[in-house]
């Protein structure tokens, strides 16, 4: 529950700049997920999430702990994590339907890193 609590201090401030912002609701979550990025001169990210009021406490705790595990890695080590991060940090296969936005964060953190990455390397290429 502490954690869930938390997961309003992974929210972005007024006045943080991201580099990319993905706000939207889709159908394997309950509400609106806000996934923000920032990565710094050294390559390092930090992901800041919005969660609807609908989002489940599971979901809002695995999010702060995400958030704050995920906190100066690179996209490329985020995107790297192996498929059984979540099951590692539960200690158990969450397959309950509710529980199944919790790899949901996951899936859309790695998507945000991968939009980023690919952005870069195309600003390489031109």
């Amino acid at each position: 529950m502490s954690y869930a609590d938390s997961a309003k201090n992974q929210e972005p401030c007024q006045t943080d700049k991201f580099d990319l912002v993905d706000v939207r609701k889709d159908e394997e979550c309950t509400d609106t997920v806000g996934v923000y990025l920032q990565v710094d001169e050294e390559g390092r990210a930090q992901i800041r999430m919005t969660l609807g009021p609908q989002v489940q406490t599971l979901t809002r705790s695995m999010t702060a702990i995400l958030c704050k595990g995920l906190d100066g890695s690179t996209p490329q080590e985020i995107l790297d994590l192996p498929s059984d991060f979540v099951t590692r940090i539960v200690g158990t296969e969450l397959v309950r339907l509710r529980s199944q936005t919790v790899y949901y964060v996951l899936t859309r953190i790695k998507g945000i890193c991968k939009v980023w990455l690919d952005r870069q390397r195309m600003a390489q290429v031109a």
